[in-house]
């Protein structure tokens, strides 16, 4: 039986193998014991990913995945996106900040005094690099369409515990491997840290990773099942949302994945879930 880390870099053609042995043996397991030690209060998460006029279907399912999961397990959850993810969220009842493009620091230091939260997650978020750019995965700078949710992970660096997920090298938390990614893949690297860095070959795949550790750790039936993901997905395809890599809306694939290659992760980390 593979490990739930080994699962969720499965199939990666973007290096995350290449990143992998820079992290704990597992990175995934240790994101989810951290948000166990959590008090129960607001949890932020950021999502979304410009493409082309649209947001990406990565990011945002993972997204519900695991804010519904905190939801059961006790925690309020506060989506901060952008224009792109309108209307998602709250078909299940989220709350949603949505920040503006000109939004700043100060902007997002009055979110962190309202909201105080204990904890925030980025799955799939864009975040700077070294030159304040927000870059694409055709190294294209997309910064007049991404609205600065790094503050927040900036902002609260050694103050509150932070989780990055990505699965490219241009998200936030991937300024924890920034070296790597500078020096061994052909990508100007995510500059912002975070406590917890979670790798995938797809950035909703270590979304569902967390959530199935969550669930094994937890005792709590958190991890959704196929058809429940697959209806996140239905639901961003009736919004507009594409695969971020063949830049369609399609429903059926993500990142350039067909899902029914999906359909066998979610099973197996059912299976990994079922055999502790």
């Amino acid at each position: 039986m593979k490990r739930i880390e080994e699962l969720i870099v499965s199939h990666t053609c973007r290096g995350m193998e290449i990143l992998r042995p820079y992290l704990p043996e597992y990175f995934c397991r240790d994101a989810a014991e951290e948000i166990l030690h959590w008090p129960k209060g607001t949890v932020l998460l950021t999502t979304g990913f410009y493409v082309n006029g649209y947001g990406e279907n990565d990011g945002p399912c993972g997204t519900m995945c695991i804010a519904a999961a905190l939801r059961t397990m006790g925690f309020q959850c506060v989506i901060v996106t952008d224009q792109f993810c309108q209307d998602y969220f709250e078909q299940e009842q989220f709350e949603v900040v949505y920040l503006d493009v000109a939004a700043d620091k100060q902007v997002c230091q009055q979110l962190l005094n309202q909201y105080q939260p204990v904890g925030m997650i980025a799955v799939e978020r864009c975040g700077r690099n070294p030159s304040g750019d927000y870059i694409n995965m055709r190294n294209s700078s997309i910064r007049s369409f991404v609205a600065p949710a790094d503050w927040l992970f900036i902002l609260g660096e050694g103050r509150i515990p932070t989780i990055g997920i990505g699965d490219g090298g241009n998200e936030i938390g991937m300024g924890n491997l920034a070296d790597v990614i500078t020096e061994q893949l052909a990508v100007v690297p995510c500059c912002v840290r975070a406590d917890h860095l979670i790798i995938a070959a797809v950035s909703n795949w270590g979304a569902f990773g967390l959530t199935a550790y969550l669930e094994l750790l937890s005792g709590q039936a958190v991890m959704p099942t196929y058809e429940q993901i697959s209806h996140y997905y239905q639901m961003g395809y009736q919004l507009g949302h594409v695969d971020g890599t063949t830049q369609k809306r399609d429903p059926d694939t993500v990142d350039g994945f067909d899902r029914l290659l999906e359909r066998e992760l979610v099973e197996a980390l059912y299976a990994a879930i079922q055999s502790r």
